[in-house]
């Protein structure tokens, strides 16, 4: 393991970007621990969001405090994150499915792509001004446990002025902060912010689960066990489903020029059985949390009772939309047709299957087939925790952590800048770096 990890450091531009990526994970870390102005102290907001008073401790809003690495219940200048560039995201590619508009700027190649991100950003912006808002109206309303005063010190106005900018310019650099990586460092700069955030909540999560264990090791033991083999068992699930492949066999025809034949190969086309990765997950989750944030913000208990964490509601919906967001971010990552014009335009073509749009209609058709149970076992890992929650009483942030979409998202990021490490290394030839432990699922012969 040591000598792998040291071949990433011989490369010069593979380390350049493994570095320039660790140094911008821990500004937004660092930059995270900045307190919104106005408020008494950090000492006062962590004792009073600590307490289930506030509503940050249970419901939805623990979920949120879970995604944007525990910025919330620290007013963070951080506290919005990553997700109202989600949001605006989720919006403009459904937009792009459905409005003219849109459909003329993705054919337009790399010109239509940026002016699709300077709208993706203009529309996190809007998000984040209203969510921000929303955010400065909740903080307002707190009290703390037994105290007389607000935990705010300033004026209304001039409180509502600075913490909505402050949270809209937060999220406008850790927007930034995204694109860089993804731009000039390794892996999805967004997905990667999520799970940094994710991951930032295991020492504490660790820690309360051994500390309960010790205070109540008859009880508690076993069920320590077996939270440790679900998170085990889950991990090695998500492995086998993100790697997973369904190779298309592919003939390459034999052309004859001059005194040379050229083609007649065969290769495969490596269909992943996930196709769309982890974005459903994240896309779902995002969508998901602005119902239940609306309803706890702004005191609607009926809402906000069925839009909770631990609802049969929330669960089924959750569920649903995972499944149509796995269909959509497949449709966008693999288009069959464009697959069987390459095909076609280099002389190959999958036996017993005629060239052009009968090929595109076999690949779509398996697609299709595949992407069925990928999506409902995506699913089913994601609602996981909230069945352990009500079968075994569980607390319901330990179950998120040690099963479910923390986890699918933290495996399938690290699996992804995984594999394009590897990519990288394999580019300069750093075979002994894959000769044990390969992280691609692939067959002993190379095409």
């Amino acid at each position: 393991m040591i000598s792998k990890i040291a071949n990433i450091f011989k490369v010069k531009d593979l380390r350049k970007k493994v570095l320039f990526t660790l140094t911008l994970l821990i500004v937004y870390r660092l930059g995270g621990q900045v307190m919104i102005p106005g408020f008494a102290s950090m000492e006062s907001v962590l004792d009073f969001t600590s307490s289930s008073q506030a509503g940050i401790k249970d419901g939805i809003l623990s979920l949120y405090d879970q995604f944007v690495g525990g910025f919330l219940s620290q007013a963070s200048i951080f506290t919005l994150g990553i997700m109202p560039y989600i949001s605006a995201s989720i919006v403009i590619q459904l937009m792009t499915a459905v409005v003219p508009y849109f459909q003329r700027l993705k054919k337009e190649g790399a010109e239509g792509n940026k002016k699709i991100i300077q709208l993706t950003r203009y529309g996190t912006v809007v998000i984040a001004i209203f969510q921000s808002f929303g955010l400065a109206a909740y903080f307002w309303s707190l009290k703390a446990p037994g105290a007389e005063n607000f935990i705010v010190l300033d004026s209304a106005p001039l409180f509502f002025f600075v913490t909505i900018l402050t949270l809209v310019t937060g999220t406008i650099f850790v927007m930034w902060l995204g694109e860089q990586i993804t731009d000039y460092g390794i892996g999805n700069g967004i997905s990667l912010i999520i799970t940094v955030g994710i991951l930032a909540a295991a020492p504490n999560t660790f820690g309360a689960l051994f500390t309960s264990m010790y205070e109540d090791p008859e009880n508690k033991l076993l069920f320590g066990i077996v939270l440790i083999i679900l998170l085990v068992l889950i991990t090695m699930f998500v492995v086998l489903l993100t790697s997973a492949q369904r190779k298309i066999p592919v003939q390459f025809a034999k052309r004859v020029v001059g005194r040379k034949v050229y083609g007649g190969q065969a290769s495969f086309i490596p269909l992943k059985i996930l196709t769309a990765g982890v974005m459903p997950i994240i896309f779902a989750q995002a969508l998901m949390f602005l119902p239940g944030l609306v309803a706890q913000l702004s005191g609607w208990t009926f809402l906000s009772d069925i839009f909770a964490a631990t609802h049969p509601v929330y669960t089924v919906c959750f569920a649903l939309l995972i499944i149509v967001f796995t269909y959509f971010y497949t449709a966008i990552a693999f288009n069959p047709v464009d697959v069987a014009d390459n095909m076609k335009k280099q002389g190959g073509f999958i036996p017993g299957v005629r060239p052009g749009k009968p090929t595109a209609e076999f690949l779509d058709n398996i697609l299709t087939r595949v992407t069925l149970p990928a999506s409902i076992a995506l699913a089913f890992i994601a609602i996981i925790p909230t069945l352990v929650h009500q079968i075994g009483n569980v607390d319901i942030m330990l179950s998120y952590f040690f099963g479910g979409t923390s986890i699918i998202i933290a495996v399938g990021v690290a699996l992804d800048t995984m594999q394009q490490i590897e990519g990288q290394l394999v580019s300069r030839h750093y075979d002994s770096f894959l000769k044990t432990g390969k992280i691609k699922g692939r067959s002993k012969n190379r095409y």
